[in-house]
């Protein structure tokens, strides 16, 4: 299913903390996107930092005018649109068997952690989450991924700080709508929280139930399942492409697994062995050299 988004819909969605981090800005201001924006506010707002602060707090301040601005004016001519698909699923091991047509399935290999932990924890793989195929009961997984208008990538190239901040508002856009997309899924499209009743504050800090790691994750690091997520949601639709490498056209896109176990949780798989890479390796029906590639951050 395909929800296309005017910017002024999934604004409110954006994690300010990241856009501020991309202008290297630490998170306490991003504190801005908070404030009420007359001027009494705002200047209440600078008084709170130290005297050393206030010259890079009214940076903040003026940098997330200038944003908003902007925002206003791609709000104009330009949407994000976001692709999802449920599908019946069940884990085999370390894999994923899900189906995408019907009786036609696609095997999704994963990691699973292999660095020992103090505390004597299970070592996780976000397989752990879906029902087992020995159970003879299927259970559901989603797919997703997120784009902005590929337009948007070109404008203001004579203009290096418009064209910095429209990449880096693209990034949030693109992670907001899947924000918006995904709180729907759970709500309506899926379903298994139709309860759910939170401010944006709180999705925010994901106090749904369920996780959506997207490729690139801790959880989920090999940049090549991308091609195994546009087997199952075909993401030209949204006007997205892969590199041969897997990398996402535009840039500012992202894609991913939605998982609803209610003990579900995001994890990183750390650093894995050559015994795991072989049989991951095998698992992916490639060679051990593009593996070492694309898992290179993982590899001990």
């Amino acid at each position: 299913m395909i929800l296309s988004y005017k910017i002024h819909t999934v604004t409110p969605y954006i994690n300010w903390i990241y856009f501020f981090h991309a202008w290297g800005f630490q998170p306490r201001f991003a504190a801005i996107a908070n404030i009420h924006g007359c001027d009494v506010c705002r200047a209440s707002w600078l008084t709170t930092f130290p005297e050393e602060e206030r010259n890079k707090a009214s940076e903040a301040m003026q940098l997330f005018k200038e944003a908003n601005r902007m925002l206003d004016l791609l709000d104009r001519d330009y949407e994000v649109k976001t692709l999802f698909k449920l599908c019946k699923a069940n884990s085999d091991g370390d894999n994923l068997i899900i189906e995408k047509e019907k009786d036609q399935f696609v095997t999704f290999p994963l990691l699973r952690q292999q660095t020992p932990k103090r505390d004597g924890s299970p070592f996780l793989c976000l397989s752990d989450f879906i029902r087992p195929l020995s159970s003879g009961i299927p259970d559901t997984i989603g797919a997703f991924a997120s784009s902005i208008d590929a337009d948007m990538e070109g404008l203001y190239e004579q203009d290096p700080y418009k064209h910095l901040l429209v990449q880096t508002l693209s990034d949030r856009l693109a992670e907001a709508a899947t924000e918006k997309m995904h709180e729907y899924v759970r709500k309506e499209a899926w379903g298994y929280a139709k309860e759910e009743n939170l401010g944006i504050a709180d999705l925010l800090v994901e106090k749904y139930q369920g996780i959506r790691p997207a490729v690139g994750y801790p959880s989920l690091p090999d940049q090549s399942v991308n091609f195994l997520l546009d087997e199952l949601l075909d993401m030209k639709q949204i006007g997205i492409s892969l590199t041969e490498n897997g990398a996402m056209y535009p840039h500012a896109s992202v894609c991913g697994l939605m998982f609803s176990h209610p003990a579900s949780e995001y994890f990183s798989v750390g650093k894995i062995g050559e015994d795991q890479l072989e049989d991951y390796t095998r698992r992916r029906g490639k060679s051990i050299e593009e593996m070492r590639k694309f898992l290179a951050a993982n590899l001990q």
